[in-house]
């Protein structure tokens, strides 16, 4: 449904009565180790086809339009790794992949749902390709539990169904599909300190990562008027596209703490501070210099764990996230967000417990988007779980 502006009343906006899909895959792999060395060598693939059947574009009481959008996407792959440690206290570790990826059987139908004629029909071309990634780290050891590591890495991901074949409306918002997606690839590199004990350990990460065609809602239009493939955008509401993005940097520090105060009791503290920038290339130039969309620059954590009796354990966490922009343009503000998490489990057998927990305790609102109208969407509200936990 969307949302009208004071929230008072909602409007059907989309059915999406079904929604066939399967997804498989498999792992096969040879592995050797010895008291110095250790490698790997396999393959993995993943395969998934579906499809989305909805009715959408009410008005005058009833849907006025239907769609059939999906496809099919694969990735295969090889790879190698493995790990040595000399003499000393040196670790080395490192491997290589290649993987082939692939978007078949693209569809997106849509027809007037009086007459059934069909007003957009297409079948993207199937696409390909392979991709090369890896990583090498290091390790160093100076004893009393202190360590150095330094890792260089690559990676990338295939865009998903969604993202290739189904658009989606919220309030006055619309964001079109792209079938000619290309996989986001990301490079990083990093490096940090950690040490300590059973009574504290302390660990600093620096790190520095590039996304490379980065699928990011791009705006390209604003309403009112009509647009291709996408209709009409109404007054007040923006259309965008799911496009590569240029490129993403980011450099950051992460930090964690954690200490004992008793035996029963210790606390945990971490945190993050990430510095990112867009450059939107040709294919987003209006996004250069601009923060990614919902990225806060600081996260905290906080937290303790407290062994009230032998069966008994008590957690509280604190969470917070300071602002961040809702949209490509930076001109959407998501408020700072706090959150408080407890948990209390009782081991009621060796390898069982029994817990209940509360999500968000005091109900805090979250804003996760605003429309261009400024109505909110919020995150989840308190939640109350209770369970069984087996160990073995």
């Amino acid at each position: 449904v969307s949302v009208s502006p004071d929230r008072s009343t909602t409007t059907p906006a989309n059915d999406q009565h079904d929604t066939p899909a399967l997804g498989w895959g498999l792992n096969a792999a040879l592995r050797r180790s010895a008291e110095r060395w250790s490698w790997e060598l396999g393959t993995d693939a993943r395969f998934a086809d579906g499809e989305v059947r909805e009715d959408f574009r009410y008005l005058g009481g009833t849907y006025t339009r239907s769609r059939r959008a999906g496809g099919a996407a694969s990735v295969a792959g090889l790879y190698a790794e493995g790990a040595w440690r000399p003499r000393g206290d040196w670790l080395f570790a490192g491997g290589v992949r290649a993987d082939h990826w692939a978007t078949t059987d693209g569809l997106r139908i849509e027809r007037d749902a009086a007459a059934g004629g069909v007003t957009l029909k297409e079948h993207p071309e199937d696409r390909s390709g392979v991709v090369l990634s890896g990583r090498l780290g290091v390790r160093r050891e100076f004893g009393g539990g202190f360590a150095w590591r330094g890792a260089a890495y690559s990676g990338f991901r295939p865009p998903t169904l969604n993202e290739l074949h189904r658009p989606f409306r919220v309030g006055a918002d619309i964001t079109e599909s792209n079938p000619a997606l290309e996989p986001e690839r990301l490079y990083g590199l990093e490096t940090g300190l950690q040490g300590g004990d059973d009574d504290g350990r302390l660990a600093l990460t620096l790190f520095w990562n590039r996304i490379e065609d980065p699928v990011a809602n791009v705006t390209i239009g604003v309403g009112p008027g009509l647009f291709p493939r996408a209709g009409f955008v109404p007054a007040g509401g923006v259309l965008r596209e799911r496009r590569n993005a240029g490129r993403i940097d980011a450099i950051g520090l992460e930090v964690s703490l954690e200490r004992r105060i008793t035996d029963t009791l210790q606390w945990r503290l971490a945190g993050d501070y990430t510095a990112a920038r867009v450059d939107g290339g040709t294919d987003a130039p209006q996004l250069t210099g601009l923060r990614p969309a919902q990225a806060p620059v600081w996260t905290v954590v906080a937290g303790a764990d407290w062994a009230v009796a032998p069966p008994v354990t008590l957690s509280v966490t604190l969470r917070w996230e300071g602002p961040r922009f809702e949209d490509d343009l930076n001109s959407r503000v998501l408020s700072a967000s706090a959150t408080l998490d407890l948990r209390a489990e009782w081991r009621v057998a060796p390898h069982a417990a029994v817990y209940v927990a509360a999500a968000n305790l005091f109900d805090a609102n979250l804003e996760v988007s605003e429309t261009a109208g400024g109505t909110e969407g919020l995150g989840p509200p308190r939640t109350l779980r209770a369970g069984l936990r087996l160990t073995y």
